[in-house]
């Protein structure tokens, strides 16, 4: 039989437990163990100061009760003393000076005296017989000695009762215990803010030992974080303090080295293979040159089958030479010819360049040059930045119909140095918020592939573009349109010329 799905309540308690424990698991490394280092502390200072507390007071209190029975027990003495010489049914001779003197006599703060069936107290004003507890009382008048803590008038108090049976009399002694409860606050405080103390330097001691325990870690998160954004040459330094961490520096620069090797070696199949592929496309392209020479000759159908040769042809010659671009880059072998240019004539010259390399005519797009670039000059690679310009006006063509809009504007400023972005628009379908870091991937078409029965893309369109924009030094992204539809866009730093205003 299956399981019956949790009660609602039961849900709303699983999430109420989880909560804590996700926003536990949220917090850094770093911060987790300083957190458990406070709780130590912090646990183990309730644990000592509970101890120390009970064991104090039990011991301070112990005391007092046993001072005041002692003090009860002789100050019964005086009283039989007194009161042996009472006649029978005859009152207390000058009551109150007997008790009065039995606080003297004993330390006691209040005595209380009922002595055939009238009670006397030494401070009727404060307490009487009736403010004693009845159980202390209800003993005494079994002839039994007791001793019990009570409040009287907020104050905490000890009554020590002790009967006189003979005499027909019970003695009762009040001890305060005032000085006693201001010391057990006094050291109750002291213990609180020795814990808060203990718990705040138990949270700097694991901030100091996690900081330093991490720190190799963190050594080799910046190394991680290198190696994935290219730097193979990124290594740890090898330490022979800690054989543990010897052994981690180790693996870890052995596996960039394979990564290394392996990423190398896939360069050199891609550069290779990308080499000998031309030579019999070369051939082939002239043979085709030849063929199309004399398609007047042909049948209709043949003709057809030679349009169609010739697509596949240039479709596979082009992505040879972006194969040998992206291995150029890859090896490190791509060059970099840099020149100062005029910002707004380098966007103008790119967009007439790149629409003259378009397979399919579409209309131009408009061009916006924000005024404030004018006379603005950069420094950049003039052929690579004309290759990003006709890859991102050849990708709207092929999947949104062609770009609509080219605008040049300033960007932020990054690293104190003020950018400029180029943004390509158009109005096709977009590029969906899953797809928008992975659309600069190598072969990748995304979930619309399967909608682009006509394109003759390769793949590696996006991916040239992110390739030399980075090594332009610049940023490339893709967005939402205003109008809708895709914003392709590449940032560049400007490193020559006038800044924008």
């Amino acid at each position: 039989m299956a399981d019956a799905p949790p009660a609602p309540a039961d849900r709303r308690l699983h999430r109420y437990l989880r909560a804590p424990v996700a926003a536990w698991e949220r917090l850094g490394l770093r911060a987790r163990v300083t957190g458990l280092f406070a709780l130590g502390a912090l646990l183990l200072s309730v644990l000592m100061g509970g101890l120390s507390y009970y064991a104090t007071s039990h011991f301070l209190v112990g005391d007092r009760i046993n001072a005041a029975i002692k003090e009860a027990f002789a100050g019964r003495a005086a009283v039989e003393q007194r009161l042996v010489v009472v006649p029978p049914g005859q009152p207390v001779p000058n009551e109150l000076n007997v008790v009065a003197d039995l606080n003297a006599a004993t330390g006691a703060t209040t005595s209380v005296l009922y002595f055939r069936g009238t009670a006397y107290s030494s401070n009727s004003f404060t307490v009487s017989i009736g403010d004693l507890p009845e159980a202390l009382r209800a003993m005494v008048r079994a002839g039994t000695p007791a001793t019990q803590t009570f409040v009287l008038n907020n104050q905490p108090q000890v009554a020590v009762g002790v009967p006189l049976p003979t005499l027909d009399a019970r003695y009762f002694a009040i001890f305060d215990l005032a000085d006693l409860d201001h010391t057990l606050h006094v050291l109750a405080l002291a213990l609180v803010l020795g814990g808060l103390v203990t718990t705040l330097l138990g949270g700097v001691v694991g901030r100091m030992a996690s900081g330093r325990a991490l720190r190799p870690l963190s050594a080799v998160s910046r190394a991680a974080v290198a190696v994935a954004r290219g730097d193979l040459d990124t290594r740890l330094r090898a330490t022979t303090e800690d054989p543990d961490l010897r052994g981690l520096t180790l693996s870890f620069n052995a596996m960039v080295d394979q990564l290394q090797d392996r990423i190398e070696r896939d360069a050199r199949f891609a550069s290779d293979v990308s080499h000998e592929l031309r030579s019999p496309l070369t051939t082939i392209a002239n043979t085709l040159n030849v063929l199309e020479a004399h398609a007047a000759e042909l049948s209709p159908r043949a003709r057809r089958a030679l349009e169609l040769l010739g697509a596949d042809l240039r479709r596979f010659e082009r992505m040879v030479a972006e194969l040998l671009e992206m291995s150029r880059s890859d090896t490190g072998s791509a060059d970099m010819s840099l020149e100062v240019v005029d910002a707004g004539e380098l966007v103008r010259q790119s967009v007439s360049a790149g629409m003259r390399t378009l397979p399919t005519p579409v209309p131009p797009p408009a061009i916006w040059i924000d005024p404030v670039l004018d006379n603005v000059t950069l420094q950049v690679d003039k052929r690579r930045f004309e290759r990003v310009m006709a890859n991102l006006l050849e990708n709207a063509a092929l999947y949104a119909g062609g770009a609509t809009r080219v605008a040049a504007e300033p960007g932020p400023d990054r690293r104190g140095r003020p950018t400029m972005v180029v943004a390509v628009e158009d109005h096709g379908p977009g590029v969906p918020l899953s797809e928008r870091r992975r659309i600069f991937e190598r072969f990748y078409r995304g979930q619309v592939a399967g909608r682009r029965g006509a394109s003759t893309g390769t793949g590696l369109g996006l991916a040239l573009v992110a390739e030399h924009v980075r090594l332009l030094g610049g940023l490339v992204g893709v967005e939402d349109a205003p109008g809708g539809g895709a914003r392709f866009t590449v940032e560049l730093p400007i490193t020559d010329g006038e800044e924008p205003s």
